[in-house]
């Protein structure tokens, strides 16, 4: 009798991890200011910029978040050092910017809390691997990864809605996550009481972005990531007849693989973001009654391309420890410009303006980090060519097509060396010391050289002759981790050389050389290398985690003060706008049961100057949210949402005139939240 032969056990084949394709964090990270925010820090978040305020001194250029401010006060600065409009912060993806490339702010709607597995804010730290814009900072976001979703829909005063998502799905070698973000309010209107006039209208908001990613697992360790995103948002701008849009698309293709025992990793990364913008600005009638148009920026079409490679190897003995290398190079080409009427006379604009050009910078770095016992050494050098080029301003009379304006600007090109250098020491029972020293540069933004602006009857001009602006810096931390508690202190000392400052230079009523008019109560200023900002400062922060209660708490002090030397003498010993010596934050989260959580999150902030000459004050403000979380059942929550709790006038702008402009009332909402 023949027996079938026994079946052969089934092939165990090797599982397979798909992520996004990405190096893992240097080992050098630790010899500087770098805190990592995982994603339980984003919950509840309705917004990213707002998520990152609970870091010392992290805040956009004004005091508004991105749910009121227009697009192009959305840059980011770190340490109160000296706020732009353009951002002194650079902020990626990934690995790829998501810095605007005409203007350097950061459209913060294009991405979601809910889309985040976690971020690094990167204080100080120079350019390092990062690269131009990295001035006094990084903000580095990592998307989610992996199978599992979020949604969160909420509703609330001012016509409020929102509604988030993101998820991921896995197929053997393949994973796909998406993300969506809508959020949608009537607004507030910003100046209140007997200055509000009828021309002062609600600061209304609608906001849609999403984006889709691939990952596949290759042989070999490697991973490809293809990732897509769009975004488009349209919001008043709190005057009648003044209203700004933003939109914008990017690719990014990456491949990665993470370094090995014996075996050298590696990432390589193209990327493509086009952006355009749109905002009218109108002049305000002394009594506050009626608005008059006064430009129409209707297109600012830019597009954005570059690439980034990095190769690395841990792992190597050295000298009693071990050795890690990086060698890497990236470039960035930005190109746009902006299209405008102006001049409104006889109620029609008489002149149009095209302002534009392109800038690249292309660099190259090495890093290197070593670890011996209790020390960690880590530093590297950076040389980057930057160019701007094609620079154009052409300004023509409407009705007959004639120009009353054509400059066109000389190229211009330089070099910039950079470098850094980290060591931290583990001092035992959980305390660290670390010490370092860094530069870092920023060049010129399109908008800062090409783009004239105005805001309510404040002008301000460009400066096609810009140069990049550099910073050294120098800081010193301790810290301590031990069991739930975290304990961090630095100070630093950083200074500016070439800053980039706003600077007045005529005040209204009056006609100028290439502005025109400006109105009673208006000042012009002009963009200028004013000289250097010196800035010392402190940062402590401090976190418990207990079984059920959570506490946090940090604080930030910086003295930075101007010497405008011969470009800008009236400067000299002033303040820098917009920075505020003091602010703190305190927060709470208490899990009272198994169902109810609370939470809650204080935030001080000492007086700011709106202006260079430190002649418009906004002063200290104190604000407290909270928020109730209900878990029903596993995974689903239902929630209550308060910002601004005790309904604090927070002043965010002041015209020349005197009057004031204030962040949101109190705000209440109520949402669900969905994990899965």
């Amino acid at each position: 009798m023949i027996q079938d032969a026994p079946a052969s056990p089934p092939a165990l084949l090797p599982e397979v991890v798909v992520t996004a394709a990405r190096l893992p964090p240097a080992a050098g990270d630790a010899a500087f200011a770098v805190i990592r925010l995982d994603r339980e820090a984003l919950h509840g978040a309705q917004r990213l910029d707002e998520a990152l305020r609970s870091v010392p001194a992290v805040s956009l250029f004004r005091r508004t978040t991105s749910l009121s401010a227009n697009p192009t006060t959305q840059g980011l600065s770190l340490r109160a050092v000296a706020p732009s409009g353009a951002g002194r912060a650079l902020v990626t993806l990934d690995g790829a910017p998501l810095n605007d490339p005409f203007g350097g702010w950061v459209i913060w709607s294009q991405v979601a809390p809910e889309s985040l597995s976690g971020l690094d804010v990167v204080r100080g730290a120079g350019s390092g691997p990062y690269g131009a814009g990295a001035l006094t900072g990084v903000v580095a976001l990592r998307e989610r990864s992996g199978e599992g979703g979020v949604l969160d829909l909420s509703g609330g005063e001012d016509g409020g809605r929102r509604l988030a998502a993101a998820a991921g799905l896995e197929q053997g070698r393949v994973a796909v996550t998406g993300s969506l973000l809508r959020e949608q309010s009537d607004g507030y209107t910003p100046v209140r009481g007997a200055a509000a006039g009828a021309a002062d209208t609600p600061l209304d908001l609608l906001t849609t972005s999403a984006a889709l990613r691939a990952d596949v697992a290759l042989d070999g360790d490697v991973a490809v990531s293809l990732r897509a995103s769009a975004y488009d948002e349209d919001r008043g701008s709190g005057l009648a007849g003044a209203r700004s849009s933003a939109s914008g698309h990017a690719l990014t293709a990456t491949a990665a693989r993470s370094p090995g025992e014996g075996r050298t990793g590696w990432r390589a990364q193209v990327w493509r973001r086009e952006s355009d913008f749109s905002n009218t600005s109108v002049a305000v009638a002394a009594d506050r009654m009626s608005t008059t148009p006064a430009n129409d920026q209707y297109a600012t079409p830019a597009v954005g391309w570059g690439g980034n490679l990095a190769l690395r190897r841990s792992g190597i003995d050295f000298g009693g420890g071990r050795l890690e290398w990086e060698l890497g190079a990236d470039a960035r080409f930005n190109r746009g410009e902006t299209q405008e009427r102006f001049r409104y006379m006889a109620g029609a604009f008489t002149r149009g303006r095209i302002a534009g050009g392109e800038t690249s910078v292309v660099g190259a770095y090495s890093e290197g980090a070593w670890e011996a016992g209790p020390w960690l050494v880590a530093g590297g050098l950076r040389l980057d060519r930057w160019e701007n080029s094609d620079g154009r301003r052409l300004e023509t009379d409407l009705a007959t097509g004639a120009a009353t304006l054509d400059e066109v600007e000389p190229d211009r090109s330089g070099e910039v060396t950079s470098a850094r250098l980290g060591v931290r020491r583990d001092l035992g029972g959980g305390w660290a010391l670390r010490t370092a020293a860094y530069s870092g540069f920023r060049p010129a933004t399109l908008n800062e050289l090409h783009r004239p602006f105005r805001v309510g009857n404040d002008l301000t001009e460009a400066n096609a002759g810009l140069e990049p602006e550099k910073l050294q810096g120098l800081e010193a931390g301790l810290s301590r981790a031990v069991g739930g508690a975290t304990f961090r202190a630095t100070v630093f000392a950083n200074r500016i050389e070439d800053a980039i400052v706003n600077v007045t230079i005529g005040v209204g009523p009056g006609t100028f050389p290439r502005a025109g008019f400006v109105p009673a109560g208006g000042v012009l200023r002009q963009r200028m290398n004013a000289g250097t900002i010196a800035a010392t400062g402190v940062e402590l922060s401090a976190e418990h985690r207990l079984d059920r209660l959570t506490l946090a708490g940090a604080v930030s002090w910086t003295r930075a003060e101007v010497d405008g030397g011969s470009s800008a003498p009236q400067l000299t010993g002033l303040r820098t706008a917009q920075a505020p010596r003091w602010s703190a934050t305190a927060g709470a989260d208490w899990r009272a049961t198994e169902r109810l959580t609370l939470s809650g999150q204080a935030r001080y902030e000492s007086a700011r100057f709106e202006d260079d000459l430190n002649s418009r004050v906004l002063d200290a403000a104190v604000t407290v949210d909270g928020r109730a979380e209900w878990r029903l059942r596993e995974g689903v929550s239902l929630y209550l949402a308060g910002d601004n709790l005790a309904d604090a006038d927070v002043p965010v702008s002041v015209t020349g005139d005197g009057v004031e402009g204030y962040a949101p009332p109190r705000t209440l909402r109520a949402g669900v939240t969905v994990n899965w």
